[in-house]
């Protein structure tokens, strides 16, 4: 695991060095065991190295071909590399080094772009074909590393984090107002172009190439759903078989020692019942109902396995939000990216690789929005206008169970279900923000054109393909690696891999769904390695009790201090903001993740913008 960084400009090559040097120094987190860099007239390509494969100094990037014609930085891990190596050998390429990086070289010589989609692994890598004087830019299947691009006038830089373009001379640093009401929606930011302007995330399962200032996107990999038609048992049999093969590759790609995460839901706990690792980690909060590490303990006794747990106490929690938000580049309001962050240091101080569970619920249907009750089902049937008068009804009343649903249901299927991170309505965002970014940008704008590809699809898979494409690579996988690397933790995710998507995507969703219970048929192989208990226990995630401090004096006037400061008037309604925190701080209406959305957001203007 690496940070990769680079970019094209007119400038000379001494000050080139002085750039990127600073540039990969500004990524430092992700790769503290070794530096290189290449530069020549036209480019300059900086790498900061985690080491895990191939330890020695031969593993060290950037990496050339035989002839040193073509150039290669490298994010990732290809865990068939050995099998590509091989094939690549008997069709002549010269191997020296025993890293996966190499494969890319000869690889790409050898097939071109059509490498990438035989890829398994996680990846985000630039390679330079010093002949043409061309750059290619390549994203993984399903957006597990990231990568980005700014683009203006003359110039091209990329990297693994946004922080690195800080350094460049000709970055001009902007906030992208236009990002901020879907983020209000969606609690992350969903467009191509991030809250830099001009900065813009390379898709999931897309490369680009970038050549005499033109710049072409094309896509390599697209999630489709293609099902077939087997008994329940060949689907069990056949998926045990391969989810078991992707967790050993995912283990045993690695010259150092790989521990795993552990909380008290089926995901972590099945690979590690798998994997078997010498040590697990395990955080939570001290209190009822935001606490699962007992599980994780228990499990970790039947195992016979090391976990180690850390309580993080409200102070941790505000104390650490500048740095979280540091390290995500763009504000992000998920909340367990928290305690993320300290699980990643708690697992750095004794080993380089996780196991983690991401993945499974958007692979198997696992969320508990994928159930639907018959009563909503009948619901629906309801025609849409009155469906949207109910909800106009209930939305100005005080909170009371199944208010959301009302208002939900009020909506259009693909407007109803836009992933997880929901706790905004198109107008509770327009009444947020200031005056002058209010706008009539809606959530169909954002998501329709998605739903449009899987419009003869059934409700399940429509929600399962929504959240591969947002959900998924723009908020669990965002925070899963900037939160483990800015630990310089390498995080793998054996439960979301090409292969395996490749049968899951064939399993019917009557074997996902399935009496009441979401991600069935993966519970069933679950529990042959254990207990029940584990196996059906409901998801719950990372539960954090952000609105229970609030309504403590000493937090509440943390938030509201933020919320003072003259510059909140530039993006939002700060009679209005407020508002929502007194409302809820006296416990007339919960709008705690209305609030938490606008203070990280102001956090992350203060770290990159006010405080620079």
């Amino acid at each position: 695991m690496c940070g990769i960084v680079g970019f094209i400009d007119k400038r000379d090559k001494k000050e080139k060095k002085e750039i990127i040097k600073k540039m990969a120094d500004r990524i430092k987190h992700r790769g503290p065991d070794d530096e290189g860099y290449f530069v020549e007239e036209d480019i300059a390509l900086g790498h900061r190295r985690l080491s895990i494969l191939d330890l020695s100094k031969s593993g060290a990037q950037p990496l050339f071909n035989e002839d040193k014609t073509l150039v290669v930085i490298f994010n990732g891990e290809i865990y068939n590399y050995e099998s590509l190596k091989e094939e690549l050998i008997k069709k002549g390429h010269v191997f020296k080094t025993k890293t996966d990086t190499e494969v890319l070289l000869h690889g790409y010589e050898e097939y071109q772009e059509k490498l990438f989609p035989r890829l398994r692994g996680m990846f985000a890598f630039v390679l330079y074909d010093r002949n043409k004087k061309e750059l290619i830019g390549v994203r993984d299947h399903f957006g597990i590393k990231p990568f980005y691009y700014y683009k203006n006038k003359d110039t091209f830089f990329f990297s693994s984090e946004i922080k690195s373009f800080l350094e460049h001379p000709d970055f001009q640093k902007q906030v992208n107002t236009d990002a901020l009401k879907m983020y209000l929606i969606f609690q992350y930011s969903v467009h191509e172009e991030t809250f830099f302007k001009n900065v813009f995330k390379l898709k999931p399962g897309h490369y680009f190439k970038y050549k005499d200032g033109n710049l072409q996107i094309k896509s390599y990999f697209q999630v489709d759903y293609k099902k077939s038609s087997k008994s329940y048992e060949t689907y069990k049999k056949e998926l045990k078989d391969i989810l078991k093969d992707s967790i050993y590759y995912h283990q045993t790609t690695s010259d150092v020692e790989v521990g795993s995460y552990l909380s008290g839901g089926v995901d972590s706990s099945y690979v590690v019942s798998v994997a078997k690792p010498d040590k697990t980690f395990s955080v939570g909060f001290d209190l009822p109902g935001f606490d699962e590490t007992m599980y994780a303990k228990d499990l970790s006794k039947m195992l016979h396995i090391k976990n180690d747990q850390k309580k993080i106490s409200s102070d941790e929690f505000f104390a650490i939000l500048p740095t979280i938000m540091y390290y995500t580049d763009e504000p992000h309001a998920n909340l367990s990216t928290v305690p993320l962050y300290f699980l990643s240091g708690l697992a750095h101080e004794q080993v380089k690789v996780v196991l983690s569970g991401e993945g499974s619920d958007e692979m198997f249907a696992g969320y508990n929005e994928y159930y639907e009750p018959k009563a909503l089902i009948l619901y629906t049937k309801i025609p849409l206008f009155i469906r949207k008068g109910i909800a106009k009804l209930v939305s100005p009343l005080p909170h009371f169970p199944g208010q959301n649903t009302l208002k939900r249901y009020g909506r259009p299927f693909y407007e109803r279900y836009i992933g997880h991170g929901t706790f905004s309505s198109e107008e509770e965002a327009n009444e947020i923000l200031a005056e002058n970014l209010r706008n009539n940008e809606t959530i169909s704008d954002v998501i329709k054109p998605y739903y449009d590809q899987v419009k003869n699809q059934d409700d399940i898979t429509k929600k399962m393909f929504i959240d591969m494409h947002f959900w998924l690579p723009q908020d669990i996988l965002l925070k899963a690696d900037k939160m483990t690397m800015a630990n310089s933790i390498e995080l793998r995710v054996p439960l979301l891999d090409s292969v395996l998507f490749a049968y899951a995507k064939q399993i019917p969703t009557k074997y996902l769904v399935k009496d009441k219970q979401t991600k069935f048929i993966f519970r069933d192989i679950a529990h042959e390695t254990i207990p029940e208990e584990w196996s059906k226990r409901r998801k719950l995630g990372f539960p954090v009790p952000f609105s229970k401090w609030i309504r403590e004096e000493k937090y509440y006037k943390m938030v509201k201090e933020m919320f003072d400061k003259p510059y909140v008037s530039q993006f939002f309604d700060q009679k209005f903001i407020n508002q929502l925190l007194e409302d809820h701080y006296n416990n007339i209406r919960n709008n705690g993740r209305k609030i938490y959305n606008i203070f990280v957001f102001l956090i992350w203007y203060d770290v990159y913008f006010v405080k620079n």
